[in-house]
């Protein structure tokens, strides 16, 4: 699978100015991809001000994505703040080439920063079948919870949009590999660069990692976009030698 990783700034609350430089970006995209990764809450920045910004399904951003996903004949993926029932959530969206949309709510909402005072939570894991890939869809700060996202499905992609601030980027690093090696599985994470309104700084890193930790894409601190080409086959065989994921442990989350 080829994937094009686009790591930008962000234009604080600000969709069609976002909108604008994403598409400017993927339409620079050169080559035939089968996925684009953009990242959390990409048309607005991580912002506490859902009311001010969200969109339904029907909505500008959303049919933005699907204009995309066709005309780039490619899957497009990424995080928006979406409304439904006067709720609000941190939802990452996965369109495929075809307009259909699947989804997955962020579980683990980041409460250091107010997240779960304005934003409801996920209860459900989301496995997106694309491609003849199991991509497992994954949210910023769930990439501190292991066992939910722990491999009981045999997914193949383990993809991580976020906006994850400086401060914490060895957190970042490490825990991207973590994921890969106790999963055997790709991960992918696509994070964001610049100042937010709240003054942090973000330096991206976003990387891509095999299911052995390796870097297959280095942490990058660059606005651009990076393509890579990921071998299912090399996985699969990796799998059967080192069969690791038959002697996990079987659990049950309760919600």
């Amino acid at each position: 699978m080829k994937i094009a990783l686009i790591q930008s700034e962000l234009v604080w609350e600000e969709a069609s100015a976002n909108r604008k430089n994403f598409e400017s970006k993927i339409k620079q995209i050169d080559q035939q991809v089968n996925l684009i990764v953009l990242p959390e809450m990409f048309s607005t920045g991580f912002t506490m001000n859902p009311s001010a910004v969200a969109e339904t399904m029907d909505g500008k951003t959303v049919l933005w994505m699907k204009s995309m996903a066709k005309e780039k004949n490619s899957a497009v993926t990424g995080s928006v703040v979406i409304t439904k029932n006067g709720n609000y959530y941190n939802r990452m969206l996965f369109v495929f080439p075809s307009g259909e949309i699947q989804y997955y709510d962020k579980r683990h909402l980041f409460t250091l920063a107010g997240e779960d005072k304005f934003y409801t939570a996920g209860i459900h894991k989301a496995i997106v079948d694309y491609l003849d890939w199991k991509i497992c869809l994954q949210v910023c700060y769930d990439l501190r919870f292991p066992v939910f996202v722990r491999n009981v499905e045999n997914y193949d992609l383990l993809l991580y949009v976020a906006n994850w601030p400086k401060v914490r980027t060895n957190a970042w690093d490490a825990l991207l590999k973590a994921r890969a090696i106790e999963n055997l599985s790709y991960v992918v994470g696509v994070n964001r660069i610049g100042l937010d309104a709240n003054n942090y700084e973000h330096t991206g890193h976003s990387q891509v990692v095999d299911f052995l930790g390796n870097y297959i894409l280095e942490p990058q601190e660059t606005e651009d976009v990076f393509v890579v080409d990921l071998d299912k086959n090399e996985m699969l065989e990796t799998r059967k030698k080192l069969d690791f994921l038959s002697d996990k442990d079987v659990f049950e989350i309760k919600t």
